[in-house]
This record gives structure tokens, C-alpha cells and sequence, in this order.
């Protein structure tokens, strides 16, 4: 309140002062009344420092925390539900891989050859590694075997050469041998690889060992 007062009787005495200032002689021009600042009234013994609120408290924590209610557990499954886990299934040990059997080898083919000309045929052994003709036909076998007995086909083949070789005239040179035929022939299917010969055409019978040869009694 006192503060109050001791504005409102700062703005009287400016009042004051302006209206007592003498007018100007001869019309001149009115000087107007030199300004005043106001300042603000600083805190002190006359204006004393409005006091601040003071800040709200912190609230504190409840003494006693309640806890939130149990989660309800599920029901229990009964034994009917739950399904048996299926048996394993019984492993099938693996077949052991069988040995494959080697074809036996024989030393002798039984060979059938034909003159296509006269008609002419006849079946002879040759042995392996030793030539044989046969008129102008010379047979070279070189392996003869039989199938073994895992073989769906019971078969003999034999390799063979077969070379054209005329035989030498009375005081001429023997002409050179001519290869006719090279390769593995059938007894099952003399067709598959036939000897393709002008006049003559042979096929396999079968391989067999040779016979032992006969001891001379002593």
C-alpha cells in the first residue's frame, strides 16, 4: 500500500511542475516540458520484495505398493488328449553288393563256316592264338569266353580276326592277307556282328578247353 502512495505522488508533483512553467512571450512557440524517465522503484526498506510461491512438493510414494492379481494358470490336459508319439520306422539294412563273377575263358572256339557257292560247310576247332584256314578264309581267335552265371543268357563269344588270303599259285608270290572281319561273335545271335564275305560266311558254335593230350604208355 505504501508503495502505491509514493507513486501517485511522483505523478502529482509532475503535474504540478508543468502547469506552473510561464507561457511564452510574443506567441513564440510553446517549449514542451522536458521529459522524465521513470524508473522503476527498486526493492528496499520503502518497497519491499513481493515474495515468490513457493514450489509444489514432490508427492510421495505410498508406503505400500499393492501388487496386480496372479495370472489364472491354464487348465491341465488330461492324459486321453494327448496322442502317443508314432513308433520309429524300422530301418532296412543296406543289401551288401554281391560279387560280380567273371566269365570263364575257354581255349578252343568251335567255329561253322559255309561256302555260299558250292554249298559247302563244316564246323572245325581252332585253338586260341593259332591260325587256321579254311580255303581262302584264315581264322586268328584271340579270346573265347562263355557268360557267367549271374548272366540273364546263357552265351559263348570269341574275338576274332578273319583275314581273305588266296593261296599262292605254282611259282607265283603269296598275295598279301586282306582283313575281312575283327570283333566279338555270338553263338546266341549270329546276326548281332556277322562276317560279311562275298562267297563264304562262318559263325561261333561254342568255347570249350582243349583235350587233354593222351600220354604214351610205357
Amino acid at each position: 500500500m505504501a508503495r502505491v502512495r509514493s507513486i501517485a505522488a511522483l505523478f502529482a508533483l509532475c503535474a504540478t511542475a508543468a502547469a506552473a512553467q510561464p507561457a511564452p512571450p510574443n506567441g513564440g512557440p510553446v517549449t514542451p516540458p522536458p521529459t522524465t524517465t521513470t524508473t522503476p522503484p527498486v526493492a528496499g526498506p520503502e518497497f519491499p520484495e513481493i515474495p515468490t510461491p513457493p514450489a509444489p512438493a514432490e508427492e510421495a510414494p505410498p508406503d505400500e505398493v499393492i501388487a496386480p492379481p496372479p495370472i489364472a494358470a491354464p487348465p491341465p490336459i488330461a492324459e486321453e488328449e494327448v496322442k502317443a508319439a508314432p513308433p520309429p520306422k524300422a530301418t532296412v539294412a543296406a543289401k551288401p553288393a554281391e560279387a560280380v563273377l567273371k566269365r570263364a575263358r575257354y581255349d578252343v572256339a568251335v567255329i561253322h563256316a559255309l561256302d555260299k557257292v558250292s554249298a559247302e560247310s563244316i564246323r572245325f576247332e581252332a585253338a586260341v592264338g593259332r591260325p587256321i584256314r579254311y580255303k581262302n578264309l584264315v581264322f586268328t581267335v584271340r579270346a573265347c569266353e562263355r557268360s557267367a552265371g549271374d548272366e540273364a543268357v546263357e552265351d559263348a563269344m570269341a574275338y576274332m580276326t578273319v583275314e581273305s588270303q588266296p593261296r599262292s599259285a605254282p611259282g607265283k608270290p603269296t598275295p598279301p592277307p586282306r582283313q575281312t572281319f575283327r570283333g566279338w561273335m555270338y553263338a546266341s545271335s549270329p546276326g548281332l556282328h556277322p562276317l560279311e564275305h562275298p562267297v563264304y560266311d562262318a559263325w561261333l558254335i561254342t568255347c570249350r578247353a582243349a583235350a587233354p593230350v593222351p600220354v604214351a604208355a610205357r
